[in-house]
């Protein structure tokens, strides 16, 4: 396929008073089109498509019913019969009536273009443009941001499930590839366990017969391992994706012991960040969030939140689901310097909120917002009197004083175990053991005396007056604006599908994400349009009988 670059043209007039017929107070499609005009041009995917073979349909007007088709739900087929059948679409695709669109895979083919190109922020960014032409976006002024789950494409499988599916997937994958070698190495029981999918399977309710089928799996599956990677097997063999999946799900699982393979204990396992949970998707990751376990990845939305515009989606980035929150503020705040939408006041919860975020935000000009987690030593968890707050930081001299007037004796700069810096404070246990209050400082005395650990003297600073602004009753007001993304991943939720991955793979997942912050953009803008009055906050009966409380804005 091969694609020319042409102008985006102006609607056909017949397809003008046909939609303005057939839609008298008109539709999303035709009011986003009526306003904001042509969103994706061909020239912006030009560097997709070489410059010679068969015409390719315009990838300006598919970055368009890509979008549209997210913000109606519908599959790749709905999509490619509403471009040749319905009149809205073609008015917004600048189509004739008689136009008869494409065939529904050209979609997937283009969804794979983006995702080798990396280019699917490029459609979220295309509505942005647009929305800030037409003034609708304010990126000046705040933003706010949150994370969710989202479940994996893969079916979730238990342990004996998983370990059968990847050493089946690797034996349908050698049987294409070598046939008859798999034939001469097969054991004659493999065709009775293998040849179907392991949930068809029956597997035993005893915990004893359950594991010694593990063991089996087990075994066969080093017994295919050992005889791909022998010198008589071909060659080309151990560079199958199967192979190499089954050879990191039996590392990760079995051990051998004595010459007998073995299923790894809970500990001798690899960290959760390195494991696979299901050969179908080796990208996803099992993670837990308070009451919420799952596999597959985490998604973060940022979005503006300014009364007097409509509140539009200017970040979206997808992880595994293992990288935690902490990590994730540098990230965006990265993503929207490079396109010039970072926000005066950034608010955050929690697990976005500690004190490299804050200086990360603060070199690109960003007040982060957010809860501060409280200080995690043995002290501060049980309330006791001599919590870090006590003691008294001498910046100049490097020593610290504790209440009852003794002095650190060691001071030195570190790493903490995230690799931020740190400075350590050690007092020396011959000052401490005497002290009438030991058991409260130093509940586990032995043979080191109390310790602190502090942030470098601008962050320590910053975070103690960062804790003390939160405890005022403005500052808890003000934070009452970052509820509203609560609102905006329901939305994406339910209209978009947000947490469930419709495609297997960090990458086409990611491309899933963008597509949806762009669909969130154009029904919000449509919205705004309108006139369309925010969702407020839903409040059962019951609730309603309780004290009165400002609702908080929510959806569009």
């Amino acid at each position: 396929m091969s694609m020319q670059p042409s102008g985006p043209g102006e609607i056909p007039a017949e397809t003008v008073r046909v939609a303005r017929a057939a839609f008298p107070k008109g539709s999303l499609a035709i009011q986003v089109r009526d306003e904001l005009g042509v969103l994706f041009t061909d020239a912006q995917f030009a560097d997709l498509f070489p410059t010679r073979g068969k015409p390719a349909w315009s990838p300006g007007r598919l970055a368009l019913v890509l979008v549209l088709q997210f913000v109606e739900g519908l599959t790749d087929r709905q999509a490619a019969e509403a471009v040749r059948a319905r009149i809205d679409f073609k008015y917004a695709l600048g189509l004739e009536l008689c136009n008869p669109g494409f065939d529904f895979s050209v979609l997937s083919e283009f969804r794979d273009r983006l995702i080798e190109a990396e280019a699917g922020r490029r459609v979220l960014d295309g509505i942005l443009a647009a929305a800030r032409e037409k003034r609708l976006l304010k990126s000046a002024g705040r933003a706010r941001t949150d994370s969710t789950h989202v479940l994996s494409a893969a079916r979730e499988l238990c342990w004996l499930e998983k370990v059968a599916e990847t050493l089946r997937s690797a034996l349908n994958a050698l049987a294409k590839a070598a046939p008859d070698w798999l034939v001469d190495i097969a054991e004659p029981d493999w065709f009775k366990h293998y040849s179907t999918r392991a949930e068809d399977s029956r597997f035993p309710q005893a915990r004893t017969k359950r594991d010694e089928v593990g063991l089996r799996i087990g075994r066969d599956g080093t017994r295919l391992l050992e005889a791909v990677l022998s010198s008589a097997a071909p060659g080309d063999l151990r560079d199958l994706p199967e192979v190499e999946i089954l050879r990191r799900m039996w590392v990760q699982d079995f051990h051998l012991v004595d010459g007998e393979v073995m299923r790894r204990g809970p500990k001798d396992r690899p960290p959760g960040a390195m494991r696979l949970v299901t050969p179908y998707d080796i990208e996803g990751r099992g993670s837990v969030k308070r009451d919420t376990l799952w596999h597959g990845y985490k998604v973060h939305l940022t979005e503006t939140c300014e009364p007097d515009a409509p509140n539009l989606i200017t970040n979206v980035v997808t992880t595994a689901a293992t990288v935690p929150d902490d990590r994730m503020a540098a990230v965006v705040h990265a993503g929207l310097a490079e396109r010039d939408l970072l926000p005066r006041e950034h608010w955050v919860d929690t697990g976005y909120a500690n004190a490299a975020a804050m200086t990360d935000a603060r070199d690109h000009g960003v007040a982060l917002h957010g809860p501060l987690k409280s200080v995690t030593s043995s002290q501060a968890r049980t309330r006791a009197a001599y919590g870090q707050d006590a003691f008294t930081v001498d910046w100049d001299n490097q020593r610290v004083t504790c209440p009852n007037g003794r002095t650190s004796t060691s001071w030195r700069e570190d790493r903490s175990q995230h690799g931020l810096a740190v400075v350590r404070a050690q007092f020396p246990v011959r000052d401490c053991r005497p002290c009438p209050v030991v058991n409260d400082c130093v509940p586990a005395l032995k043979t080191r005396g109390r310790a602190i650990t502090l942030r470098p003297q601008q962050a320590h600073q910053e975070l103690q007056q960062a804790r003390a602004l939160q405890q005022t009753e403005e500052w808890k007001e003000r934070y009452k604006i970052r509820a509203g993304i609560e609102g905006t991943i329901s939305q994406a939720a339910g209209r978009c599908g947000l947490r469930r991955s419709r495609y297997r793979g960090l990458a086409k997942t990611t491309l899933q994400h963008q597509l949806t912050g762009a669909a969130i953009n154009l029904a919000r803008i449509y919205a705004h349009l309108t006139e369309t009055p925010r969702t407020r906050t839903r409040t059962s009966h019951f609730a309603a009988l309780g004290p009165a409380e400002p609702m908080l804005s929510g959806t569009e």
